[in-house]
């Protein structure tokens, strides 16, 4: 009888050692460049498409030309003329509602797949939501600008001279810059630019009617009136007519102060969080 040959067995294949990969480390001075590159390119699609800076100012245009030839007859607000309340207050409804785009622009980059391609980038985390906010914080010094000169031309005069203007559009600047990081969050967290602008507008809406931008809290129900003097917009609104106008500053300033940072406090890890997240 022959013998069965043998066959060798073959030790099977380790799989090849993959070496852990280290995240990588970027210098703190790497998010500030990053979100510089992201508001570039957020300013560079906003001119592009100039329909966007169209729609940011025809509203507040509107809200202008509406109060002080239409309701502005019927609103008495003592110790003052409509338009120097009424300006002031547009201001800072404008820097408000035009933080509400943050949402949408972020929605919008969602759902085309953009911020997929950031996340997979080695940039900073925060970068693509502080280059958003920038960008918009940019624009929002354009409309800024506009309103002014609209209100020039409907009557509007600053009465305390050139530094306390400036300051009062600061304060506006602030207040909307920290506004737009919760609305960040609010872009990241729903399904589609359309849901987007609803979520942004529906609270926003009733915050600024409730506030002192259009007419004088004290005309308003005893209900009320405690909820807006304190809200964050009639802060604001107050302290913008304030350094515009002349009168005391000093607690409304620093309420409004406090406000915009305590709302870029809460906001701001939050958005971050949420976007790590995916």
């Amino acid at each position: 009888m022959t013998a069965a040959p043998t066959v060798a067995t073959v030790p099977p294949a380790r799989p090849p050692v993959v070496a852990p990969v280290k995240p990588v480390k970027l210098p703190k001075s790497a998010a500030f460049t990053d979100a510089m590159i992201i508001a570039r390119r957020n300013l560079i699609r906003i001119t592009r498409t100039p329909q966007l800076l169209v729609f940011a100012t025809i509203q507040p245009v509107m809200f202008v030309l509406l109060f002080r030839y239409v309701f502005g007859g019927s609103i008495n607000v003592p110790g003052t003329n409509y338009v120097d309340y009424l300006i002031p207050g547009i201001i800072v409804q404008t820097v408000v509602f035009g933080a509400t785009s943050t949402a949408v622009g972020l929605s919008q980059d969602m759902s085309n797949g953009i911020v997929d391609r950031f996340r997979s980038l080695p940039m900073a985390r925060s970068a693509v939501l502080a280059g958003r906010t920038i960008a918009d914080l940019v624009r929002n010094v354009f409309v800024v600008i506009l309103m002014v000169l609209v209100g020039t031309a409907v009557g509007f005069r600053f009465h305390n001279g050139l530094w306390p203007a400036v300051a009062a559009v600061l304060v506006a600047l602030l207040l909307g810059y920290c506004l737009s990081w919760v609305f960040a969050l609010v872009g990241l967290s729903v399904p589609d630019p359309e849901s987007a602008q609803l979520a942004g507008f529906l609270p926003i809406f009733p915050l600024v009617f409730a506030s002192s931008v259009f007419t004088s809290v004290k005309t308003m129900p005893g209900w009320l009136q405690g909820f807006a003097k304190v809200q964050p917009i009639t802060r604001a609104a107050n302290t913008v007519r304030a350094l515009t106008q002349g009168g005391p500053v000093a607690s409304d300033l620093l309420w409004s102060v406090l406000w915009s940072f305590a709302i870029l406090a809460v906001a701001a890890p939050l958005a971050v969080r949420r976007y790590r997240k995916g």
